[in-house]
């Protein structure tokens, strides 16, 4: 078969193929022997020696062709095989390989253009190729790029799969799980090793003997499995299962196998003779740039590569054209990019140094420029470009980071190359593949691979979390074993930081040329297109966040970000260096107009003040007055319309539109961008983005009471003149308000680029930061887990020989699991947390600092600053605190809200400096205690709760102990038991509290209903939290509770009781806030708290429920969970309302925790070890030992308050004896039967009834004692009747459920009305209404 490039009829550009009448004339230009010699030296073939001058047939220009198609001719045999790929024995369908989307798949996937990549897209999607193997032995890869759950391997076509049974989990399909390092078949075994994104799985199968394996990398997992099913009808197609956002690429032989087999081949066949006709004409091309010709001496001369230049010879022009006009169709194949150029070329680059490397590529791209048609070089350049991203990001980690530094340097000589670079900002690097790739390091997942052992032969780990400070007594009570230890470790970590730093230099390298601004000759310069994509890509983030196939992955945006500043600060500093007016990049900061002008497009991301159109219509005044800018009212209502009305404008308008622009003496409008069709985008952008604020540009100096007219551009048209401005044009600073200076920063350019790096911090970067700690805490945690090991080991028996087996088993498998993790903690305190990333998000914080500073100064056009910029400010800020190591700069930077909260909290710990609070100015303490009490929601609530519940203990009911109770009852003599501060209240601070609750009707509701719905939500989530924890302690197999998930489960048990005891000490001090039913808000207020009171008190006593399972596991890390620190506080609350309050206040508390569903007296019962409630005028039984009992903590828990529990259970028990007794006269008569019609004692929720049982006379006719069809229950609780009618919309519940929705919200439960008003509602006045209406 002819070459393809053979039987072009184009020419190719200006250096066609001349006729036979001119080669004659051009031969001329050299000796005819010369250029004989010059044409063999180039087209000799490289697998045949070089023949004899005297032998050999004369070569020219006439003869050429016929000598090179000889030269590339191919054996008829190769050819035809190469056609009849599809007809391979062994193998059945077409010949090129793709994922079979049309109908060999289940589930939602997503699968590239290429139908090569696939990302799932539902729980377990499953999907299979085209072709199938029946014989022989075949190979495939698959290019991992998430490490989540997929199962990767082979099936046959009559496999059914679904949502729950994916490839391996049915008969005669067979998959590996690198995820749970398994197999499968029907059946799961354990086999191989772990995979991590980056890896390369290649799946084999040999359907001769029947078996099937895998490779991980290039290395072999071992046979997978035998004994295959073969024979008549059984054909086997690749195929994956991969679950909810997984994603891998296949390669079935499209492009060269990273890691071929031998003895396998690859399921589609590589073009073989295409392959063998590039590698000769590669050769040829080497040969002219390794010899020049010397007409004058008449002689070749050998040249390096690095050395050769195109001097315009038309011999050597006219011998490259021959080459590449049957060269460059064969460049635009992936496969052959990959196999013959990226080889070549990286070739080049491992022969030389850097500069001679990048030489010889310029050389390389100007001659494939010069020679192939533009889609020809666009096409290979795409290719080469794909090619070498797939290589970096899918290459193993060795311990030089030879492979990725290989990559780095040739993509930096390629993007040297201006016009190389331009087309691929342009088209590739942003648009087809994501760049970003090439700024990550990844982290390696198996550190023996990496080579980490080599680099880094000694580990160590902290006694404490280095977030948490280094403490100068851990230095000093290090032995000298350990001290050597954690220097070689720390020289250890040195190394590889060293080699690091080698990547992430390249890698800024690749950065400074795309920033480039000098390269505008002919065209716009790289920076500018950079800024047009880099714009776009970081609103593909910002949009599509929660849709992870479109985001880029926070892990690469983190490497992308640092990378990105450093080399924003050398062109920041470059410039001033030239310009001794502008900043250095340590000064730099975001001018305020950046954020009003709409030179910047900030997409639908909010801002401080609302939303954008919105501030345009109410700051138009303010923007004319302090930055010149003017808004034509008719475009601000057009703008106003557009905001309400999503549809497109009609064609005639539109066209209309930019006649009737002119006409006024305004710009052109701009078109609509095509993204801001979709109702989801563009709505806080709207404005700007269709012309609102007309720009045109001054022709001259403008006075300060001239208004500038303002045109907002799209990212794709703009200029550099409209960034960077000219002579009277600001450009990107256009408005400047005269709070700012007239001298420039720096290049505008660099400021947009600025602002799009706080953008990244804040899409995902902090995020990626703090979830990378992780890797430090895991460090932690197995540090406790070895040295209790170690412990336990010094103090068990030697006669145990059974347990001190497992326990050195288990010494053995921490020490292991800390070699592992200690060589990984290195690795990404290189990468994340060095003291260079440091100072990067250190100069973040500075810069956002500083923005909002002079954002300030403008007054109210503070408002159009983006809310990102405050959330930068605070999470930069939280990131140096919390997951950084400290440094002197710190101090620096204060939390002033925090740090007054941490200092008074410290305060009021000890008796001293609790006593100079109280001795501060009493105007000044109640602005203090003022604050404390303001409602939870607007501040870090847990804080301010703890500083209340220090300022009541000593007080509460069983508050007074040191060490928590239930732990000293269980290890009386641990002497490292907690220990806490001993109990120091203030009264003093305790009256201002209770005068300020009785100030004001808004003051203690508000402050109340704050803190039960922390205490609704902390107990919830602790309940959740020990469900799971549960769940995990009850599987068969041997799971570990994550360390993290317990601290915060006994944090959220922590802040329950500390919200209890906050609530203990209100009643105790104004109990007239619950049990004074004048005041508006105390009935609502007492039912919510005994709704919450109960629903705690059900959770925790209940027998053998899921709270006594988890407390009986004593997991490390829930300590303080137990009953006695939440039930004493529950029964300090249930004192002060049934035993201290006075005596209506009492009937009206015991009314209304007997009234609420959840009531059990069996739980009050609990409380003094009871199991069921005693009987009435009878003497309480003595304790189950076995059970838990107030009375078994005499130790703190006085006579004196046993004894108030005991006549609140008395009256409790009466009280519910007096109610069920009613309930059953009440049904009686209703019913006129004996049976009772409820057998829960039940008080009415809206009456008073007093403890006799009779109703009051105000008692209503529907009462919840009565029986109650369920048409009459509330729809929202179906617990009370319904009583209140909402107007205008007239839905109805019972009061109780509208009063608590009410507090946080005004719209109807059902219809979303507004709700103006709640009436009384009465069924059967509702019924005699209606009739005489009627």
């Amino acid at each position: 078969m002819a070459s393809k490039g053979a039987g072009m009829a184009f020419s190719r550009k200006s250096h066609r193929l001349t006729s036979d009448a001119e080669k004659s004339r051009v031969t001329g230009i050299v000796h005819e022997k010369l250029l004989d010699d010059y044409l063999h030296r180039i087209f000799s073939s490289t697998d045949r020696a070089p023949t004899a001058a005297t032998s050999r047939k004369l070569l020219n220009f006439q003869n050429l062709p016929e000598h090179l198609d000889q030269l590339l001719h191919v054996d008829e045999e190769a050819e035809e095989e190469e056609e009849s790929q599809g007809k391979v024995e062994g193998r059945l369908g077409p010949s090129t390989v793709v994922l079979d989307h049309t109908g060999g798949f289940e589930g939602l996937l997503l699968v590239d253009d290429d139908l090569l990549g696939v990302i799932g897209h539902s729980n377990f999607g499953t999907i299979r190729s085209t072709t199938c193997v029946y014989k022989g032995k075949w190979v495939y890869e698959v290019l991992i790029s998430s490490q989540g759950l997929m199962q990767i391997g082979w099936c046959t076509i009559n496999c059914r799969f679904n949502q729950e049974e994916g490839v391996g989990d049915t008969h005669n399909s067979y998959a590996y799980d690198g995820n749970r390092v398994r197999k499968w078949n029907v059946t799961t075994t354990n086999y191989g090793k772990a995979w991590a994104a980056g890896d390369i799985v290649s799946c084999l199968i040999d359907l001769d003997e029947g078996t099937l394996s895998f490779c991980l990398n290039g290395v072999s997992l071992g046979t997978a499995f035998e004994n295959l099913s073969r024979g008549l009808g059984m054909a086997y197609f690749p195929a994956i299962s991969l679950s909810f956002k997984e994603s891998v690429a296949f390669n079935f032989g499209s492009r060269p196998l990273r890691y071929p087999v031998v003895g396998y081949r690859p399921l589609q066949d590589p073009p073989s003779a295409d392959l063998v006709r590039a590698q000769e004409l590669l050769g040829c091309f080497q040969a002219v740039l390794s010899v020049e010709l010397d007409p004058v001496q008449g002689r070749l001369v050998e040249k390096e590569s690095s050395e050769w230049q195109l001097q315009g010879q038309p011999t050597v022009l006219l011998t490259l054209a021959h080459i590449f006009h049957r060269f460059a169709p064969l460049l635009r194949k992936v496969y052959l990019v990959e196999a013959v150029l990226m080889s070549f070329l990286l070739g080049v680059v491992e022969a030389g140094t850097p500069a001679q490397a990048q030489s010889v590529v310029h050389q390389v791209l100007d001659l494939l420029w010069l020679f192939m048609e533009d889609y020809e070089m666009q096409d290979c350049l795409k290719q080469l470009m794909m090619s070498l991203l797939r290589l970096y990001r899918f290459s193993p980690i060795v311990p030089d980071l030879g492979l990725q530094i290989r990559y780095l340097r040739l993509t930096i000589a390629i993007l040297s190359h201006e016009k190389s670079r331009k087309f691929l900002l342009s088209h590739v690097l942003f648009d087809v593949l994501r760049s970003v790739v090439f700024f990550y390091i990844k982290s390696p997942l198996r550190v023996e691979e990496a080579g980490l052992q080599e680099l880094i032969p000694t580990t160590w780990w902290p006694h404490r979390s280095s977030r948490e400070g280094k403490d100068s007594k851990e230095v000093k009570d290090e032995t000298s074993e350990e001290r050597l230890r954690r220097r070689a470790y720390e020289r250890g970590c040195q190394r590889l930081k060293k080699r690091i730093e080698v990547v992430e230099e390249l890698q800024v390298q690749i950065l400074k040329l795309l920033l480039n601004n000098q390269d505008d000759n002919g065209g716009e310069a790289s920076r500018y297109i950079f800024l047009t994509k880099f714009r776009k890509f970081l609103q593909e983030n910002a949009s599509s966040r929660g849709n992870m196939p479109m985001l880029c992955p926070p892990e690469y945006m983190v490497c992308f970000l640092h990378r990105l500043i450093s080399a924003l600060r050398y062109y920041w500093d470059e410039y001033k260096a030239s310009n001794p007016c502008a900043t250095f990049s340590d000064e730099a900061y975001i001018p305020p107009q950046v954020f009003y002008n709409g030179k910047v497009d900030y997409f639908d991301l909010q801002r401080l003040g609302g939303l954008l159109s919105h501030l345009r219509k109410t700051l138009k005044d303010d923007l004319a007055s302090k930055a010149n800018i003017l808004i034509d009212p008719l475009e601000l209502q057009a703008a106003t319309m557009d905001d309400l009305d999503e549809d497109e404008e009609p064609a005639p308008a539109a066209a209309q539109r930019p006649m009737q622009a002119l006409a006024m003496g305004g710009a052109l409008p701009l078109p609509r961008p095509s993204w801001l069709s979709s109702p989801t985008l563009g709505r806080a952008n709207r404005f700007l983005s269709t012309a609102a604020v007309s720009l045109m540009t001054p022709r001259r100096p403008l006075s300060t009471s001239e208004k500038v007219k303002v045109r907002t551009l799209s990212a794709e048209q703009r200029t550099r003149e409209d960034i960077e401005g000219s002579q009277w044009n600001e450009g990107l600073l256009v408005g400047r308000p005269p709070e700012e200076p007239e001298q420039p920063l720096t290049e505008n350019s660099l400021l947009e680029v600025l602002d799009g790096a706080i953008m990244m911090y804040n899409l995902s970067v902090h995020q990626q930061l703090g979830k990378m700690v992780g890797v430090s805490d895991d460090v932690n945690e197995y540090a406790m887990a070895l040295r209790d090991t170690e412990d336990k080991l010094r103090r068990c028996p030697k006669r145990r020989k059974d347990i001190l087996a497992e326990l050195t088993k288990s010494q053995k498998v921490f020490s292991e699991k800390l070699d592992h993790l200690s060589r990984r903690l290195a690795w990404v305190h290189a990468t994340v947390y060095s003291q260079e990333k440091m100072q990067d998000i250190y100069w973040l914080l500075r810069v956002c600092l500083r923005t909002i500073e002079h954002g300030d100064r403008t007054g109210p056009l503070f408002a159009f600053m983006p809310e990102f910029y405050l959330s930068v400010a605070i999470n930069s800020y939280s990131a140096l605190k919390n997951y950084f190591g400290p440094v002197h700069s710190m101090e620096e930077l204060p939390d002033i809200r925090d740090s007054l909260m941490q200092a008074l909290a410290s305060y009021v710990c000890y008796p001293n400096s609790l006593r100079a609070v109280e001795r501060i100015p009493e105007e000044q303490r109640i602005a203090m205690v003022r604050s404390l009490l303001a409602p939870y929601e607007q501040r870090p609530w847990a804080q301010t709760n703890w500083i209340l519940v220090r300022l009541w203990r000593g007080c509460g009911f069983g508050y007074r102990y040191t060490r928590l109770p239930h732990l000293l009852k269980t290890k009386p003599e641990d002497a490292n038991l907690p220990s806490l501060q001993k109990p120091c209240p203030s009264t003093l601070l305790q009256q201002h509290m209770a005068d300020l609750l009785r100030e004001g009707p808004d003051v203690a509701p508000s402050f109340l209903n704050s803190v039960l719905n922390q205490l609704n939500w902390a107990f919830s989530e602790f309940i959740g939290m020990i469900q799971e924890i549960q769940q995990a302690a009850e599987r068969l197999e041997r799971n570990f509770v994550d360390s993290r998930q317990l601290k915060v489960c006994a944090t959220c048990f922590d802040l329950s009781v500390s919200l209890l005891r906050v609530l203990e000490m209100t009643i105790t001090l104004v109990p007239e806030i619950f049990l004074d039913w004048a005041q508006p808000t105390s009935e609502m207020l007492l039912r919510r708290l005994a709704q919450l009171l109960n629903q705690v008190l059900n959770r925790v006593t209940a027998e053998r429920n899921l709270f006594d399972r988890v407390v009986t596991l004593r997991l490390p890390g829930l300590e303080s969970v137990d009953h006695y620190p939440i039930l004493v506080a529950v029964t300090g609350i249930l004192v002060r309302l049934l035993v201290h309050g006075p005596a209506s206040g009492t009937e009206r508390a015991t009314s209304v925790l007997l009234a609420d569903p959840c009531f059990q007296l069996r739980s009050i019962c609990y409380l003094l070890g009871q199991p069921e409630p005693p009987t009435p005028g009878t003497a309480l039984p003595a304790p189950d030992q076995k059970r838990f009992s107030l009375q078994s903590y005499t130790d703190y828990i006085s006579v004196e308050e046993l004894a108030q529990v005991e006549q609140m259970l008395a009256h409790l028990t009466s009280a519910s004896a007096q109610a069920a007794a009613a309930s059953l006269v009440s049904g009686a008569t209703a019913y006129g039967s004996t049976q009772p019609q409820y057998t829960s004692p039940q008080l009415c929720a809206y009456c008073t009834p007093n403890l006799s049982g009779h109703p009051t006379p105000a008692h209503p006719a529907l009462c919840s004692l009565q029986p109650t069809s369920e048409e009459d229950l509330c729809p929202i609780c179906y617990a009370h009747p319904i009583s209140a009618v909402f107007q205008p919309c007239g839905h109805k519940s019972c009061k109780a459920c509208i009063n608590q929705h009410l507090m946080n919200n005004k719209d109807c439960f059902f219809c979303k009305a507004t709700i103006m008003s709640v009436e009384d509602w009465d069924k059967a006045a509702s019924a005699s209404a209606t009739s005489s209406a009627a």
